[in-house]
């Protein structure tokens, strides 16, 4: 059965190469999103096994969205990985946030996400 993998972000050459990779090696279902606005509708939706998310985004950033997903008595459930330039900041948000399993640093290439996921898809988060 393939993982579910979510991945949220604003560039869009990221999206696709990530979504390529990943596909690619068919081991996963992917599903991607430019903007972080309707991200509660498509996790009910889609039921991720696992979330990708950019902590910089325009419109809301990646720690709003943690706590919206934190929130949410679904969204909780699902494991997020932050991908940032800044790793301060993911620290910091990982903190407070036990929502956040762990956090990549961009760029983030092929073999950095498929080792996060199968990392991360083995945690339980019934928090």
């Amino acid at each position: 059965m393939k993982k579910k993998v979510m991945i949220v972000d604003d560039e869009p050459d990221l999206l696709k190469i990530l979504k390529l990779n990943l596909e690619d090696t068919n081991q996963y279902e992917v599903m991607t999103l430019s903007d972080a606005r309707g991200i509660i509708k498509e996790v009910h939706r889609f039921k991720p096994d696992v979330i990708s998310l950019d902590l910089t985004m325009p419109h809301i950033g990646g720690q709003e969205v943690c706590e919206m997903l934190k929130n949410d008595p679904i969204c909780r459930k699902t494991p997020v990985v932050l991908m940032t330039a800044d790793e301060d900041q993911a620290n910091k948000i990982k903190r407070d946030n036990p929502h956040v399993v762990d956090y990549l640093i961009k760029p983030v290439d092929k073999a950095s996400i498929i080792r996060m996921i199968e990392k991360v898809t083995g945690l339980s988060l019934d928090r």
